[in-house]
């Protein structure tokens, strides 16, 4: 079977993930696959493509005889991703503890100094953007391409929720202790400890996003 040039559906694909993790295709929502031709400006068997890797990726479902739809995070999902993604992330740190030289510990000090600022500014954005770098700077020197493939994959559907774990009260201080103490543990060589101090700040994002999601729940009702 002849295989389309990548340009087309991975370009197609990647313009439809942003427009899912920005809101513009709302959780839930029926992907128009005549509008969609027209809006990114290809052919249906492109599009169909694209659509087939977002529904690999957990970002569309597939209803028979419908068509796709954008996924939507429940609860429960979320339950059961971030234990996973807990698991991953700590062996990830793991591996890096035994990994890291001299240059990469600096560049991780600095990036960990940045992060240090946005928390004392109370610079949300600007704090997430520091977190992001840090994690992705942990499993770029773990060196392992299965687990970043893996984690890569889980952080998609978790953007999805679109809940931000820094609206709970005190979170970003919290945060930032946790990031200190996995970041203690790999100056020190200590494997287990940096493993675990990881683990334990991403099942603290969840409580935090469980806090947020009741916080805005209270709200509305």
């Amino acid at each position: 079977m002849r295989t389309l040039p990548n340009s087309l559906h991975d370009e197609a694909a990647a313009r439809l993930r942003e427009q899912i993790f920005s809101g513009a295709l709302p959780p839930g929502g029926f992907l128009d696959e005549v509008a969609l031709c027209e809006r990114l400006a290809i052919s249906r068997t492109p599009l169909r493509e694209a659509l087939k890797v977002l529904v690999a990726e957990g970002l569309l479902r597939h209803e028979p005889r419908r068509g796709c739809f954008v996924a939507e995070v429940t609860e429960r999902d979320l339950d059961e991703i971030f234990p996973v993604i807990a698991l991953l992330e700590g062996r990830a740190a793991h591996e890096a503890t035994h990994k890291a030289g001299a240059a990469d510990i600096a560049a991780l000090e600095s990036l960990h100094q940045r992060l240090r600022d946005c928390a004392e500014g109370g610079h949300v954005t600007a704090y997430y953007e520091a977190n992001y770098a840090i994690h992705e700077a942990f499993i770029t020197l773990a060196g392992n391409r299965w687990l970043a493939q893996v984690i890569g994959d889980l952080r998609k559907i978790l953007r999805l929720s679109r809940l931000q774990s820094l609206q709970a009260p005190g979170r970003m201080q919290q945060s930032l202790a946790e990031h200190l103490a996995v970041f203690a543990a790999l100056k020190a060589r200590d494997s287990d400890a940096a493993e675990e101090a990881m683990r334990t700040h991403v099942l603290r994002q969840r409580e935090a996003l469980r806090e947020v999601a009741l916080n805005h729940q209270s709200k509305l009702g």
